[in-house]
């Protein structure tokens, strides 16, 4: 028996599924990191981010109606093996010098996910003639991309402190050009 082949109305909607499930993912992630977080700019950026990706799931809902289909979420192994990096890290890490900026990193893992998907999402969209659905993803994604930039200036200044904590341990060993190992 032959089977329908598969075109980009269906790779479109496979992936929609496939964010829907991220992002709910990504609204808990950013809740737990905000109750880890130390740093106060760190946690008000996690929380903030956590209303916004609720706001981001319906805008996501709303695309699923200008497409015809039924919201549902498939299980993202991307975010899945993000958010499981995240908890060992958090583990790892809790009560470190460095677990802010580690949550910071695993942070922007997520927004990196984020970004790359929706950028692909509102491509197809327009491709595909859903030119309100490209509407509603370009906004999601202009988000994720100033989320993604509060991130990396608070990590920068996170790493900082990180750092100077770690000016009181032994240095680290040295590569084969002499240089510090990465």
């Amino acid at each position: 028996m032959a089977t329908k082949q598969k075109t980009l109305h269906d790779a479109f909607y496979e992936t929609l599924k496939d964010v829907y499930y991220a992002e709910k993912q990504s609204v808990r992630a950013l809740k737990k990191s905000a109750k880890a977080a130390e740093d106060e700019d760190l946690r008000a950026a996690f929380e903030a981010h956590a209303e916004e990706s609720a706001e981001q799931v319906e805008r996501l809902q709303q695309v699923f109606e200008i497409v015809g289909k039924p919201a549902r979420a498939k299980t993202c192994e991307a975010m899945q093996g993000i958010t499981a990096e995240m908890e060992e890290d958090l583990e790892d890490f809790a009560d470190s010098p460095a677990a802010d900026a580690v949550l910071a990193a695993c942070a922007q893992a997520v927004e990196h996910y984020e970004i790359a998907r929706y950028g692909t999402l509102k491509t197809w969209a327009s491709q595909l003639g859903y030119e309100d659905a490209a509407k509603l993803l370009d906004q999601t994604l202009q988000e994720e991309k100033k989320t993604d930039a509060l991130l990396s200036e608070i990590a920068e200044r996170i790493n900082a402190l990180g750092t100077e904590a770690a000016e009181d341990e032994p240095e680290a060993p040295k590569g084969k050009a002499g240089r510090k190992a990465a």
